[in-house]
């Protein structure tokens, strides 16, 4: 028997997940996540449920935690462990690693096994710690998500990424652990501050610029409605950019990232660091927004995009109310600003070659395998001018 030096493997895995509409999740007549809970139920066993909410979620709406535990104790097959644990919301956990292990604790205080599901209800920061953990004990629990903001119902609560930051670096401890279900409940956004609803349509504006003319188009046409808390077009936003999202996740072939190409991370290189930087003061919306400004002023200047284009995307982020310059863009002493220092983080996270992700026109993205930084600091001075003069 002849014997090689190595052996190969190669396999695949297929993973397939739903992302529900719905309205008033918990309400005694809503069986969506009932429904979806009773297909996953087995006949020879009960399976467990965990339940990790966010404190803001749970004083917006006090009713919640009785309806909640009263609909998940009443579903057949399921047993609901006797403690619903309750968190704080906002990049802050994410920063906190005694959180996360408490977590871990929970998860295995109450025996929730890989068939049994641990449920995130929160914004985009709990559900990346609720499914970090998840997806590191027992290599692998499942989870649900049940996003309560328009950022994590149109971009992160419907992806693949879990995680949480460390030494300072914006998701340097992560998974890629696809969600079992995703359910976007559209009553959780009436409640949410101004900010927070501005800041989550950012990233409707990203995908739209890189993949979607027409939805770009459609923003322009509702951007007022939209930034007077119009339900319908908010809905209309949130399924379009879920959509579009879920497009690339499926159908780019990379759906965990093992190369350097990032699209979805328009505008992300500098927001990611802006967040660091105000200690994550300014809101992932607000910083990405500013992102977005300084990379499409960039593209004006290398040549590819048009200023009428440029104009737009401003216009557009303006009428949101999100901002499109901070002082941290500003050269310090003479050097780069501490916010174009961020390219190199970039490219580590990133792993291996730098990539990012431009514009060659509005619905059409294009990747660059280094920056001027010249010209970066360029678009960062005309970014504060505009910003100053309120244009």
């Amino acid at each position: 028997m002849q014997i090689s030096n190595y052996i190969q493997q190669s396999f695949q895995v297929n993973y397939a997940y739903r992302v529900f509409f719905t309205h008033h999740i918990f309400s005694p007549d809503n069986n969506t996540l009932s429904a979806y809970l009773q297909e996953q139920a087995s006949p020879y066993y009960q399976k467990r449920l965990l339940v990790v909410a966010d404190e803001g979620v749970w004083q917006q709406h006090p009713y919640l935690q009785q309806q909640a535990g009263a609909y998940l104790q009443n579903v057949p097959g399921f047993e609901l462990a006797p403690e619903i644990i309750i968190i704080p919301g906002g990049e802050a956990v994410k920063n906190d690693e005694a959180l996360f292990f408490r977590l871990v604790d929970a998860i295995d205080k109450y025996a929730i096994d890989r068939h049994s599901f641990v449920i995130g209800i929160g914004g985009g920061s709990v559900l990346d710690l609720v499914g970090f953990a998840a997806a590191v004990s027992h290599r692998g629990v499942r989870h649900i998500r049940i996003p309560t903001t328009v950022l994590s119902q149109n971009d992160s609560g419907v992806g693949v990424k879990n995680g949480i930051n460390y030494k300072g670096k914006k998701n340097f401890l992560g998974a890629f652990a696809p969600p079992a279900a995703v359910f976007n409940d559209a009553h959780f956004l009436t409640t949410l501050e101004d900010r927070d609803w501005n800041a989550g349509m950012v990233e409707a504006v990203k995908v739209a610029l890189i993949k979607d003319a027409a939805f770009f188009e459609w923003m322009e046409q509702e951007v007022t409605a939209l930034a007077n808390r119009d339900m319908e077009a908010m809905q209309q936003l949130v399924y379009r950019c879920a959509e579009l999202h879920l497009s690339h996740i499926g159908g780019a072939g990379d759906p965990f990232e093992s190369g350097s190409s990032r699209p979805l991370d328009f505008g992300h290189w500098s927001g990611h660091k802006l967040e660091q930087l105000t200690n994550f003061t300014l809101r992932h919306g607000e910083a990405v927004a500013i992102g977005i400004a300084l990379d499409s002023v960039y593209t004006q200047l290398l040549g590819w995009l048009d200023k009428d284009a440029t104009n737009r995307i401003l216009h557009l982020l303006q009428q949101m109310n999100l901002p499109i310059y901070h002082p941290l863009l500003d050269m310090q002493a003479g050097d780069t600003s501490p916010v174009i220092k961020g390219l190199e983080e970039f490219r580590e996270h990133l792993g291996g070659r730098l990539t990012i992700c431009q514009l060659k026109g509005i619905g059409y993205g294009a990747e660059v395998n280094d920056m001027n930084i010249t010209l970066l600091q360029q678009a960062g001075e005309i970014l504060k001018k505009l910003s100053a003069a309120g244009e």
